[in-house]
């Protein structure tokens, strides 16, 4: 049997035809995807038309927790409504209120951060976010200076996240850190000095301590060595070299001398040595002690 082929599509048809099982799966696919479609947006219109309402509910209820949920969700779906940014402005704030006062500053402050930068915070919000961070900071170095690091870092651990997520550095922390481990070393190195009784030595390292706690920690270090060279002056004043108290430099006027040279930077014998020049004296050595003698006028 012969027949004309008039066009492609006929042929095609001819060569492939379409079986009635697979036109009916197509129909019923698309009807689905269809419906499904429809289905999804119609449940988002609904849910968006109910959000108002229960924003309403929360902000009357005082609800921040649900009234902050709602405001975020009622933006998300801003493509099918206006949304809500003074009522959600209002939950931000009142939510982070909230969670500073319950000790999540962490929460606090990211919640007061997205105020201030939605554009319907004002003045008061900008200087909340600011009197927070402040307020941080404080709490941190009263915990340092009392002692506790780990504490200090801690709480400034929200204020340098927001740091190094816009590509800034942890200076604050990285500056309490450096004045810990300086005094520590510190403190080690003079535990070693008043174990090799290097008094003079022992003294500077003591006043190079800045770190309220680690001043405290070592009172007793600082007792000993200056009962020491107090008895190092007493020993001066009463040698029995034929020096008597006119002879020796000693007590208070020596060590304010000698203060004073190691702030100029010399190491602690050097700076015996100047301070006992400055008060016209010259260093004496006896044994194991050293002193300082006034030069006499002949000896000048």
């Amino acid at each position: 049997m012969s027949y004309r082929i008039s066009s492609i599509e006929q042929w095609q048809r001819l060569r492939y035809p379409l079986a009635p099982g697979r036109q009916l799966l197509l129909k019923v696919w698309v009807g689905a995807t269809l419906a499904v479609v429809l289905g999804i947006g119609a449940m988002a219109l609904l849910w968006e038309r109910q959000l108002p309402n229960r924003l309403r509910r929360s902000v009357a209820s005082e609800d921040w927790t649900g009234c902050l949920q709602a405001s975020e969700q009622l933006t998300a779906l801003r493509w099918l409504g206006d949304g809500a940014p003074a009522e959600q402005a209002l939950c931000r704030r009142r939510r982070a209120e909230q969670l500073w006062a319950s000790g999540e500053r962490a929460e606090a402050l990211q919640l007061q951060l997205q105020l201030v930068q939605s554009g319907q915070a004002d003045e008061a919000d900008q200087q909340q976010l600011q009197t927070w961070r402040q307020e941080l900071r404080e709490q941190a170095l009263a915990q340092f200076r009392a002692g506790d690091l780990d504490g200090a870092i801690a709480l400034l651990e929200p204020l340098e996240r927001r740091s190094t997520a816009t590509g800034g550095n942890h200076s604050f922390s990285d500056s309490l850190r450096e004045t810990w481990n300086r005094n520590r070393v510190e403190a080690e190195r003079l535990d070693q000095l008043v174990q090799k009784e290097r008094w003079w030595e022992a003294l500077d390292s003591l006043n190079r301590l800045d770190h309220p706690w680690w001043q405290k920690r070592t009172k007793n270090q600082r007792l000993a060595v200056e009962e020491a060279i107090d008895r190092i002056g007493d020993s001066q004043e009463h040698h029995q070299h034929g020096s008597t108290h006119a002879d020796v430099i000693a007590g208070d006027a020596l060590n304010s001398a000698v203060q004073r040279q190691l702030q100029k930077g010399l190491d602690p014998w050097a700076a015996f040595e100047a301070g006992c020049q400055d008060l016209g004296g010259s260093v004496e050595e006896d044994g194991p002690e050293s002193f300082c003698r006034r030069q006499s006028p002949e000896g000048a």
